[in-house]
């Protein structure tokens, strides 16, 4: 396949900016650690041998996950105490892979799985997980969070707005057409990489049965929020129609039918890779700024200050490509500050409303 546009500019702000920021995706892997100790549970670890493979893909700078990983290596540990394990921190190429490292290496002050588990090599991939990442047959056990909604190219402009959430017709179909087709040869990628026997477990942003998903869950709609701000710089002749229009998530939402449908086509992709669901499940997690703003009360200002960074950690990146390469990297950080500013403001002078909830399909599958 050819290599997938979103290759060359998607990255999460770095230095360490993406864990400290999205506490709330940490959130969700430390609540659901228990389906990977489980899943790992059912591998019989204890009659195999050899190097213990694992990957995080879409890992960013691999913060977010660290306690959960400390918990699933030391079960590996204790289940296989004489295997070498091998884990791979996957993401795009311009990912901060320093910063994977500083964090993983205790440099930063989190406490680490290598001060508690022996036997661990780390190493990194900048390699999409619409990819190849490892030679097939040898990974145990596949990771990834918050992270495959990522499309390989957006198939189309969205009118009027920035996120497919936001469009209807045949350019929502566009969308959910591409969608299926890089989520079902995504899954392929990693039955193929895959043990008989290994595990791969998805936590992915999703719309759940009530149609609820990231910052749409009864509030203030947060992708409507975006389109209502990046438009309002249009009007007041900030950013170009060409630019607005050229400003598009490159993600699919998927419904928890959309997500299992590969797993049960037996002429997908992934089936014939051997990959079978074990289990799939909607949970909601709660916007950690949001929940503490509203227990624990303060200036609202402080709130827009808290929550906008968790926001523009992961949306960042859109709207910068969505500006025109002529304009100068003065110019386009004046637009993106701008822009924030305005979704501070507007959260600062009534928070009423305004979080990012996370809405994910949890899944795990098996390799047969």
């Amino acid at each position: 396949m050819a290599r997938e546009e979103t290759t060359g500019f998607m990255a999460m702000k770095g230095a360490g900016y993406y864990s400290k920021a999205t506490v709330g995706a940490k959130h969700v892997m430390d609540n659901a650690a228990q389906m990977v100790l489980d899943a790992v549970d059912r591998m019989g670890l204890e009659k195999t041998s050899g190097v213990f493979r694992a990957t995080d893909m879409g890992a960013a700078d691999g913060g977010t996950s660290l306690d959960m990983w400390r918990r699933v290596l030391a079960q590996v540990r204790a289940q296989a105490p004489d295997r070498p394990i091998e884990m791979i921190y996957t993401d795009l190429p311009r990912n901060d892979f320093s910063q994977v490292f500083q964090i993983v290496h205790g440099l930063t002050g989190e406490a680490t799985y290598l001060d508690e588990v022996s036997g661990v090599h780390v190493m990194a991939s900048g390699t999409s997980f619409h990819e190849a990442i490892v030679p097939a047959g040898t990974l145990d056990l596949g990771f990834s969070a918050t992270a495959s909604h990522y499309i390989t190219a957006v198939p189309c402009n969205i009118e009027d707005h920035v996120h497919m959430v936001g469009a209807s017709g045949e350019t929502r179909q566009a969308y959910e057409d591409k969608g299926a087709s890089d989520w079902d040869n995504m899954l392929a990628q990693r039955g193929a990489e895959m043990k008989t026997g290994a595990r791969l477990c998805l936590f992915n942003f999703g719309i759940d049965e009530d149609g609820r998903y990231l910052g749409n869950t009864g509030g203030v709609n947060m992708f409507d929020t975006f389109a209502l701000h990046w438009r309002s710089l249009l009007d007041d002749g900030i950013i170009t129609e060409a630019e607005f229009a050229n400003t598009n998530f490159p993600q699919v939402y998927r419904t928890q039918s959309q997500f299992v449908t590969p797993l049960k086509d037996k002429q997908s992709a992934a089936y014939k890779s051997g990959l079978r669901l074990e289990h799939v499940e909607a949970r909601v997690v709660r916007c950690p700024f949001e929940q503490a703003f509203s227990e624990q009360g303060g200036d609202p200002r402080q709130f827009a200050r808290d929550y906008i960074p968790t926001l523009r950690s992961w949306s960042e990146p859109t709207f910068a490509n969505g500006l025109s390469r002529d304009r100068s990297a003065v110019d386009r950080a004046r637009i993106i500050d701008a822009f924030y500013g305005r979704y501070e403001d507007m959260v600062a002078a009534d928070p009423a409303g305004h979080a990012m909830d996370y809405v994910h399909i949890y899944m795990v599958c098996v390799k047969e």
